[in-house]
């Protein structure tokens, strides 16, 4: 933040730096009570991955984000996508996501953003002793309305996901992903998140987590739960 101008404005009318300082301090607070960001927010999140035949599967995935832990609506994340399966190691995806966005905490001017994305990505798998490693590299095509001026953006996002098993039910499940915009300012966000996570069954687990959601002016903390079904629809063959 350039302070020059505050600073010449607050020397103009007699106040001394320290009382400038004292100011900004008390800023940085009353702002974050506008954008929710002193807010513990959650995140109830749904994934599927349902396999269909020897090398396809279809993704489908919902969330529902709060500011805080259930009483102000943040967005609403309904994904779909057609996942190939080069290797048990390699997969390609393409899909679309449906996405309806309130960015003001409290009532504001805009109060509602609707977005239609189309994203392709390419996960790599593989192991480090007993970790297992998922690279997720993924472009995003961003098709903005509401009640903003249409916009079309562009975005490249690289996820790092380590899991370490801890006996056969229960394990920790750790990611890093950076999000950069291919046009204006380049970093767009940053996502760090650790969750413990169960296997109730060799199709369903759960993963509760926290995430911590940095952008170039802000940063969220937030809550996570996570259900995940990994279902095999194929026909079984009936033995003779």
């Amino acid at each position: 933040m350039n302070l020059y101008p505050f600073r010449h404005r607050f020397r103009k009318a007699g106040l001394a730096p320290g009382l400038l300082l004292l100011l900004l301090l008390f800023q940085s607070p009353a702002r974050a009570q506008v954008n929710g960001e002193d807010k513990l927010g959650a995140w109830f999140m749904y994934f599927g991955t349902h396999r269909v035949a020897e090398r396809w599967s279809i993704h489908n995935e919902a969330q529902v984000r709060f500011y805080d832990l259930g009483g102000t609506f943040n967005q609403l994340l309904l994904r779909v996508g057609a996942n190939y399966h080069i290797s048990d190691e390699a997969i390609v995806t393409a899909g679309y996501a449906n996405i309806p966005t309130d960015p003001t905490f409290e009532d504001g001017q805009v109060n509602n953003i609707r977005e239609h994305r189309l994203f392709e990505q390419f996960i790599l798998k593989n192991r480090v002793g007993s970790v297992a490693v998922e690279h997720r590299y993924r472009l995003e095509q961003r098709f903005l309305g509401g009640d903003i001026p249409a916009d079309t953006q562009h975005r490249a996002r690289y996820r790092l996901q380590l899991t370490q098993a801890l006996g056969e039910t229960f394990f920790l499940n750790f990611y890093d992903e950076v999000f950069l915009n291919l046009q204006g300012d380049v970093f767009g966000q940053n996502r760090l998140y650790l969750a413990l996570g169960a296997r109730l069954s060799p199709a369903v687990s759960l993963q509760a987590g926290y995430l911590k959601n940095h952008f170039p002016g802000a940063h969220y903390d937030r809550l996570q739960l996570a259900v995940f079904w990994n279902a095999d629809l194929r026909k079984k063959s009936k033995a003779p």
